[in-house]
């Protein structure tokens, strides 16, 4: 079995990963870290949970170790954007962890919305060697002429898929024309469909692709439910589900923002220590939900999933996909939260007669093929409500260029 040592990283590198507790490099770490170190650039596909973080992180701490600098002050060498605030502070968390034993620690400033713009102008002004940003707040920075990019050397795209969803790929172009052409550049996704790799010609020059394919063998190890049941009544079947099991530290996924708040808001009215998070509340907000969850002080977090996308919660013991995912592939990425490091995991999904084809979908996706279960007092009748064709919708005015673009970059402040 590969270790740390095998991999050629600085001697105080092995000594954080092993003060962190990790025994062995995982897949996607043992395959990534030699050839970053080695400069070129990479695009990794890697499922949420895999050690990717730490994957990037690990090698270019050792360059950064390696290299020998003649620089009066401290200047960005490193830029990291991820799509939400939590994953960036939890990225930047990783770069001090893994960096604490070097005989000069990395300088890591998470640049976020939610926090003082001001603040953030002050210390990058002071000089920082490493940015995890998300890119509202980059962007915003960039236009005030706050943060200098023109000396990076290592670029990484986090969450590459999901910085997609949020419109960044019409930002890409303000970011590359701020950064040198001479660069290393990673990429990070936990798919490569066809957007993904066209993101990647922009960024990348003539890089490994890397494809870790861990999403059946995780799967396996998580018993997986689908309980039939009405829409109105899927609130009740949940609150008896956690009454009744000893899961500890469940994961409740629904679809909106709006959704998030209410059902935590109705399962505290209950009796249940329920928190939720999303990309509508205040950064401090966000924070002390993801703490109480982590403590174990609320066990119940209900969350959407570009708020949750590559959080790490250790001990999850259930997953509830109390609303479907909108894509197939995000149904492994969900349910691959729990069930980690040998431990028992249970993920739970709730259909109906309309949501069935849609999960049938994500079967045939993901290659599985789940048995739909009843719970007595919640039975789903046989016959699938019929449905009345009603007039066409109107279609609204088409909404120009710019409005979109006007719309994209408030979605990614709000991030």
């Amino acid at each position: 079995m590969t270790a740390f040592d095998d991999l050629g990283l600085s001697d105080h590198l092995v000594r954080a990963v092993q003060a962190q507790g990790y025994a062995a490099p995982t897949p996607i770490q043992e395959r990534s870290i030699p050839p970053i170190m080695t400069g070129i650039d990479l695009a990794a596909e890697a499922q949420t949970g895999s050690g990717k973080t730490a994957a990037f992180v690990l090698p270019i701490l050792h360059q950064m170790t390696a290299a020998v600098s003649s620089k009066a002050r401290k200047e960005v060498a490193v830029l990291v954007v991820t799509p939400t605030r939590e994953l960036a502070l939890q990225i930047a968390e990783t770069f001090k962890l893994l960096g604490q034993f070097a005989e000069s620690p990395p300088e890591v400033l998470s640049v976020i919305g939610g926090i003082s713009i001001d603040d953030q102008c002050g210390t990058l002004a002071s000089g920082v060697d490493i940015v995890v940003a998300t890119p509202g707040r980059l962007l915003d920075l960039i236009e005030r002429e706050a943060i200098q990019l023109d000396k990076v050397g290592t670029l990484v795209l986090d969450e590459a898929d999901k910085l997609l969803d949020v419109g960044f790929n019409d930002e890409l172009t303000v970011l590359l024309a701020a950064l040198p052409s001479q660069r290393q550049s990673l990429l990070f996704s936990a798919t490569l469909p066809q957007k993904v790799l066209t993101l990647s010609a922009r960024v990348l020059n003539d890089p490994t692709v890397l494809r870790i394919d861990e999403q059946r063998t995780s799967v396996a190890t998580i018993e997986q439910r689908v309980y039939q049941v009405a829409q109105d009544k899927r609130r009740l079947l949940l609150q008896q589900l956690l009454g009744g099991e000893a899961w500890g530290k469940t994961l409740v996924f629904v679809a909106t923002q709006r959704a998030a708040g209410n059902l935590a808001k109705k399962l505290r009215v209950d009796g249940f220590r329920a928190v939720e998070l999303h990309g509508g509340l205040d950064q401090p907000d966000r924070l002390f939900a993801l703490e109480c969850f982590r403590s174990g002080r609320a066990p119940i977090m209900v969350a959407t999933d570009i708020a949750a996308r590559g959080i790490d919660i250790p001990l999850l013991g259930a997953v509830i996909n109390f609303d479907l995912p909108r894509a197939p592939v995000d149904y492994v990425h969900r349910i691959g939260r729990t069930g980690r490091a040998g431990a028992s995991g249970v993920a739970i999904t709730f259909v109906d007669h309309e949501t069935d084809a849609h999960l049938r979908l994500i079967e045939k996706k993901n290659h599985l093929m789940l048995d739909r279960l009843q719970v007595p007092g919640f039975e789903l009748a046989d016959a699938p409500p019929t449905k009345t064709k009603g007039p066409a919708p109107k279609k609204g005015k088409r909404k120009s260029k710019k409005d979109k673009l006007r719309e994209r970059r408030y979605t990614l402040r709000k991030r």
